[in-house]
């Protein structure tokens, strides 16, 4: 999977990712963070989440990283914002207020152009991963942390032999194996719940798990 797969998927609109609502997780356990109005929520791998509007209105700084251009212009245009727009490096930077959006390759951010991160919402972004790009996500992602500072990770797990993903599954165990040398790891919540796509239904996925966990940096 490469950068081209994404470009690809935004371009033909499947987007299935995206979720019309506000994720009940973040709302059911935002407050784990325990941060302050003002503080810097970093969101990577973002898409045009409504997730980060809903964090804007708690009175959070939110800063994403997404890499596609139609995602980031759709996020603008779909909510009515009339963001600044700058080029810098190989990324460009939208910004409005105390929201930014930086559209381009997660992997080439360098964490000192961006002001210190309190709390990370991964919701879509590890699980959009196939295995073998985890470990390097999940390492450069601590990168942008200091200690003690949070980060809220949905994941979702089901049996992989029946289909391939996105959205991958990723055990406990595995986010376990991710997170030893620079998080603690809590769950939160581990929910069954019957499968509702139907590409994955037809491959034989009847159920899920959803499963929340609370990631401290070491």
């Amino acid at each position: 999977m490469d950068a081209q797969f994404w470009h690809d998927r935004w371009l033909a609109n499947q987007i299935g990712f995206h979720q019309s609502d506000v994720n009940n997780y973040l709302q059911q356990y935002s407050a784990q963070w325990q941060l302050e109005k003002g503080q810097v929520i970093f969101v990577p791998l973002c898409g045009k989440s409504l997730d980060m509007l809903w964090l804007l209105d708690q009175g959070y700084r939110v800063i994403g990283i997404e890499l596609s251009a139609i995602a980031v212009e759709s996020f603008f245009v779909e909510n009515k914002l009339i963001p600044t727009i700058r080029h810098e490096g190989h990324f460009t930077r939208w910004m409005l207020d105390e929201l930014e959006i930086w559209c381009g390759d997660f992997f080439d951010l360098d964490p000192e152009l961006l002001p210190t991160v309190h709390a990370v919402y991964d919701r879509a972004a590890l699980i959009a991963l196939p295995p073998e790009m985890r470990p390097r996500y999940q390492q450069h992602l601590a990168r942008f942390l200091t200690q003690g500072a949070k980060e809220l990770l949905i994941t979702l797990d089901y049996p992989q032999s029946l289909i391939s993903g996105p959205p991958f599954a990723v055990a406990e165990k595995e986010v376990l194996t991710l997170c030893e040398t620079q998080f603690t790891v809590e769950s939160l919540s581990r929910i069954e719940l019957a499968c509702d796509n139907g590409k994955f239904r037809q491959a034989g996925v009847q159920q899920w798990t959803e499963q929340v966990f609370l990631l401290t940096r070491l």
